[in-house]
């Protein structure tokens, strides 16, 4: 008997990076959450061991802005307390992540230009939430979808 094995890769997530504003938000001003956040939040959770904030908003604003998005119950707890990342520059290289395996981790974000160069294949690129912000808006379903795929 003629035994067929189909050897294939798995690429598994150890981190996540997500940028707030455009993306999971809709700004530091606003503060509309996205669609589907909590939802899309704890995909990620269970995507990946390792979550962590990749914005241009100071760490203190974050910190607030989650908090009052946890407060709302549009995000999950654990939210106000992850990992920020403190970076200078014009790119969100993810190598500024510490212990980052590059190719296993990815940068939600609205804005290609933050991705640094050579990194595109890591980068989930999101429609930015911007007005009249719609409850319809299903990005972050779909950029959950992509990171799965990524995953895979």
């Amino acid at each position: 008997m003629l035994a067929l094995y189909i050897w294939r890769t798995v690429v598994t997530l150890d981190i996540i990076a997500l940028d707030l504003e455009g993306t999971l938000i809709s700004n530091a001003i606003s503060q509309y959450p996205r669609p589907h956040l909590y939802q899309f939040l704890e995909g990620c959770h269970s995507l990946a061991p390792r979550l962590v904030m990749y914005t241009t908003v100071s760490e203190s604003r974050f910190r607030e802005i989650a908090a009052l998005l946890v407060s709302e119950g549009v995000a999950p707890s654990w939210f106000s307390t992850m990992e920020y990342i403190a970076w200078t520059g014009r790119e969100k290289d993810l190598a500024f992540i510490p212990g980052a395996d590059i190719n296993k981790t990815v940068l939600v974000d609205d804005v290609e230009a933050y991705v640094a160069d050579g990194q595109l294949t890591q980068w989930i690129p999101i429609a930015q939430f911007a007005s009249p912000y719609p409850d319809t808006d299903t990005e972050l379903l779909n950029a959950l979808e992509a990171i799965r795929n990524h995953a895979k």
